[in-house]
């Protein structure tokens, strides 16, 4: 890494000079770097907005898994039928999901290697379980921390390696000649300081666009730099791909699994404190138990379960709406089993409470007999689920979609790689723990496509800089009009916009409506939004960061409810048309020249390469050099 500076529009701006930039400190990133290095290409370093912020880090649910080939029993698997899977999930494309398929166990075990603690038996099998969407037993768990592990466990081999980490540097715009990434403008977060990395490649792993929602699952440290790509002109995939589900809103966690299998009392409380068990009410006794234990394996929202488990999401999001607030409460036995007669539960239900031993008269008690992990992770952040209700609501959780990417997980703007949930490759519907293998499978393709490029051409840095200039002096008119707390103002009413009409419920009114607005907003951006000192610069460019984010996510959705109808996570409110078979359809979203276009494409089918040994070695040493 070289430090210099850099004049521009006559500022001197410090600078640095390296190969290749990696942007964001999970899993995906870490991983990135790190493999980097191993390939030989040392010459790096990573950005991030702060070291222990992000998913990766501060997030999880009751078991949080990964999804990888099977690696334990007797029962048949293949990388081609794992692919097969991830294909059938609906608009993913064919290479990347073999490419995921293949790479699950290289990325697995060198985890395993770093320190996860993925269990194993006492002859040393990974054993598996099945999870949503899987009709084998591939995933598995280091429990609900796993992805906290994960990036522990690579964050020490970057730093082994001497690595160089710039914390509190955010990325605020890609620089971009026309034909590829020259570097980057950057801002310190702390000082509102500028600061330009020039280089040949960047690699994006910043996580999915978690600011976009006021509902939201996402740790309220990471609000994500997607509009980087999209205002770099980056082609988008599925942007409009979202998965919804079940969360608590005073801590954000997933309330999955056995927070849901232990059978918790539903209710809602007015203004008055009026409490209603308002599951039963509308469902029955005996059909709200049983769907409530549905939710434990069926967590995200789903519209092919509306009149099913997701009918649960559905009761919950109009308590809210109604302005009730909803709770669940482990204390007392919900309608139907105060009596302790458990015969009114389905069979599923029932058996799954005999087997696991669990038939205790309250939901703490089970809860606490099941997994007491659970409720130590609550009383951990100051809840105690033993004497209190758990707030909870539909809360935005992961972003299916994001910057289409090809097999070498670069994007269409050459130079610009994307990896983790930042890239849309997981089409509509996958298996559970299938995003935390695409985050190593993402970061390690990218890393090869970038160790064994043989074109060594670069941009036009200087022509890229151009546009710095008009920015710094647009930024500083923000500041120079001042008014406290105007950018906080603005991003909490955007964000709350977002969770009424394009959230896990669509309103196709409510949309057009929202695109209209948040395109003015967006033109006059420069000269409404304020702030009231530098420091506050990081904060203003997110706010634009993530309004690019947000409408590219507004068109999309527009789109996707006008020729599809409802799609996996996502009900449309009102008419809604037959739209054709959507399995093997991708859209994709472009921003150029101030204007989002909206198609859709068949995605890329399965590959079926050649197979024959000789030919293989011979085409991998021409490709790697090796």
């Amino acid at each position: 890494m070289k430090m210099t500076s850099y004049t521009v529009g006559g500022r001197i701006l410090p600078m640095i000079e390296v190969h290749t930039a990696v942007i964001g400190t999970g899993c995906a990133g870490f991983n990135a770097a790190d493999s980097l290095y191993t390939l030989g290409v040392q010459d790096i370093v990573i950005l991030t907005e702060g070291v222990n912020m992000g998913t990766s880090r501060n997030t999880g649910s009751d078991k949080q898994t990964y999804y990888k080939l099977t690696l334990s029993g007797g029962g048949s698997d293949s990388v081609r039928e794992m692919a097969q899977t991830l294909f059938e999930g609906g608009g993913m494309d064919g290479d990347t999901a073999l490419c995921e398929a293949a790479g699950s166990v290289k990325g697995f075990m060198k985890l395993a290697c770093l320190g996860v603690p993925f269990p194993t038996d006492a002859f040393g099998e990974y054993i598996g379980y099945k999870t949503d969407h899987d009709p084998r037993t591939r995933a598995t768990s280091a429990g609900p921390l796993t992805s906290k592990f994960m990036t522990e466990a690579l964050e020490r081999a970057v730093r082994e390696k001497g690595i160089q980490i710039l914390d509190g540097w955010q990325a605020i715009r890609l620089l971009n000649d026309g034909e590829r990434v020259t570097g980057l403008l950057c801002v310190d977060n702390l000082t509102g300081e500028y600061r330009l990395v020039k280089c040949r490649n960047v690699i994006l792993a910043t996580g999915g666009p978690a600011g976009i929602y006021s509902a939201s699952v996402y740790p309220e440290s990471q609000t994500g730099s997607t509009g980087l790509a999209v205002e770099a002109g980056a082609a988008c995939a599925n942007f409009a791909e979202w998965q919804y589900g079940l969360a608590s809103i005073d801590f954000r966690w997933n309330v999955s699994g056995t927070y849901q299998q232990v059978l918790p009392r539903y209710i809602s409380v007015d203004d008055e404190g009026v409490e209603r068990e308002f599951l039963a009410d509308a469902l029955g006794e005996a059909r709200a138990l049983d769907m409530t234990f549905l939710k434990g394996y069926q967590w995200p929202f789903d519209v092919r379960k509306r009149d099913g488990s997701s009918v649960v999401d559905m009761l919950v999001h109009r308590e809210t709406e109604a302005g009730r607030k909803v709770y669940m409460d482990f204390r007392r036995e919900p309608r139907g089993l105060e009596s302790g007669d458990f015969s009114i539960l389905g069979e599923e239900t029932r058996q799954y409470l005999e087997a696991s031993h669990a038939m205790m008269a309250t939901p703490i008690a089970r809860l606490l007999h099941m997994n007491p992990a659970a409720v130590e992770l609550y009383r951990s952040h100051g809840i105690d689920l033993e004497r209190e209700p758990l707030r909870v609501a539909v809360c935005a959780q992961h972003h299916n979609g994001g910057v289409a990417v090809d097999a070498g997980w670069q994007s269409s703007v050459r130079g610009l790689y994307v990896c983790g949930e930042a890239a849309g490759t997981l089409g509509v519907y996958r298996p559970g723990g299938s995003a935390l293998n695409a985050t190593q499978v993402g970061s390690l393709r990218a890393a090869e496509s970038i160790a064994y490029d043989r074109d060594e051409a670069v941009g036009d840095f200087r022509k890229s800089c151009l546009c710095i200039p008009a920015l710094l002096e647009k930024c500083g008119e923000c500041l120079r009009k001042g008014s406290r707390g105007s950018w906080l103002e603005n991003r909490l009413r955007r964000q709350a916009l977002m969770t009424r009409v394009c959230a896990h419920l669509r309103d196709r009114e409510g949309i057009a409506a929202a695109i209209a607005q948040l395109e003015g907003e967006l033109a006059a951006f420069w000269e409404t939004e304020t702030v009231s000192d530098v420091r506050e610069y990081a904060q203003l460019w997110k706010n634009y960061d993530l309004l690019l984010a947000q409408l590219a996510l507004l068109h999309t959705a527009a789109y996707t409810a006008s020729h599809f109808g409802s799609r996996g996570a996502a009900l449309v409110v009102g008419d809604e048309p037959e739209g054709p078979e959507t399995g093997n359809v991708q859209t994709q979203t472009v921003y150029q020249n101030g204007v989002f276009a909206v198609s859709a494409r068949s995605v890329r089918p399965i590959p079926q390469p050649d197979e024959w040994f000789e030919n293989v070695w011979r085409e991998y040493r021409e490709r790697t050099g090796k």
